[in-house]
């Protein structure tokens, strides 16, 4: 008898943001969802971010995709737990449909968000800042995979990015995942560009799309941050979180082909840092741009930090 074939860490992912209707009443509807695994045992905020504009999607006007979302993250939840996803209707346009989003667990809200779904095709002002030239062929690039591995069977974080990871991340030069950036705390840079593609293809709607878009960006999103401070993932005794994120889609995007982040941090104060991130697809259109703002807290003392 063939055994059932495990899962990539790909169809998992679409597997958790394909959320389930419970009910509808009145402009309102429900829905549960799964939780990926994340070492720290916590919900992984991209994830939450996801489920938010798949639930919200499910209700929207057909032919009506993301084109921005804006959530504030409220307490931590438990990877142990469903999530419960209550859908508010808030306005259906001619062009246009609002939707609240509030997550939930039984020791109360996680996350609520704003999320706004739009006909594709309208006219009016068109531009966009082009996409950096020169680049490296990601191709030549090491993957975050293949830097992680050698430490897998030390690091819960390196395995996660070896063997769970549905993202194939590849910086294009240093990377604070591997420790702190010197050059650029001494510059006081932030800026990094990252080239990244989902680790396999499956065929998913345009919406799913931007929905992975949404928890792939925030494996990433905080490194600027890091950069600029001259800190990195393990510095010892560092915290970090999601405080808010929005999102801003406006072009398709396909997340099998290889896409390119160009990142910065403009400020950092009172223990928090605003993290900034335009993607562009490979053939150069300015497809998405997100900002969020985490926690970073350290020590009081070491680099980055003020006495």
């Amino acid at each position: 008898m063939r055994q059932k074939q495990e899962p990539t860490p790909l169809e998992k992912v679409v597997k958790v943001l394909d959320v389930a209707r419970e009910g509808e009443d009145a402009g309102q509807a429900t829905f549960k969802g799964e939780s990926l695994y994340f070492p720290t045992k916590r919900i992984y905020g991209g994830q939450i971010i996801a489920q938010s504009i798949m639930a919200g999607a499910a209700t929207v006007p057909e032919g009506r995709v993301p084109n921005s979302i804006h959530g504030y993250f409220i307490r931590t939840g438990s990877i142990e737990e469903e999530v419960g996803l209550d859908v508010t209707t808030l306005r259906d346009g001619r062009s246009f449909s609002s939707r609240r989003v509030d997550v939930a667990q039984s020791r109360g809200p996680i996350l609520t968000t704003i999320a706004s779904y739009q006909e594709a095709g309208q006219h009016g002002v068109e531009f966009a800042d082009p996409m950096p030239a020169d680049l490296p062929d990601p191709e030549n690039l090491t993957s975050a995979k293949d830097l992680m591995r050698p430490y897998a069977d030390k690091s819960a974080f390196a395995d996660y990015y070896v063997t769970q990871s549905a993202f194939d991340i590849r910086h294009v030069g240093k990377t604070v995942l591997m420790g702190v950036d010197k050059e650029a705390l001494a510059n006081d840079s932030a800026k990094q560009m990252v080239w990244s593609r989902t680790d396999g293809r499956v065929q998913v709607s345009q919406t799913m799309n931007r929905a992975m878009l949404a928890l792939e960006c925030d494996q990433i999103m905080m490194e600027p941050a890091l950069r600029r401070s001259g800190l990195g993932i393990a510095t010892k005794g560092i915290s970090f979180a999601s405080i808010d994120h929005s999102m801003w889609w406006y072009e398709d995007i396909d997340l099998g082909e290889w896409h390119l982040y160009v990142q910065d941090a403009p400020v950092a104060d009172h223990g928090r840092s605003l993290c900034v991130a335009k993607v562009y697809t490979q053939e150069g259109a300015l497809a998405a741009v997100m900002v969020q703002e985490a926690m970073i807290r350290i020590p009081q003392g070491q680099d980055g930090t003020r006495s």
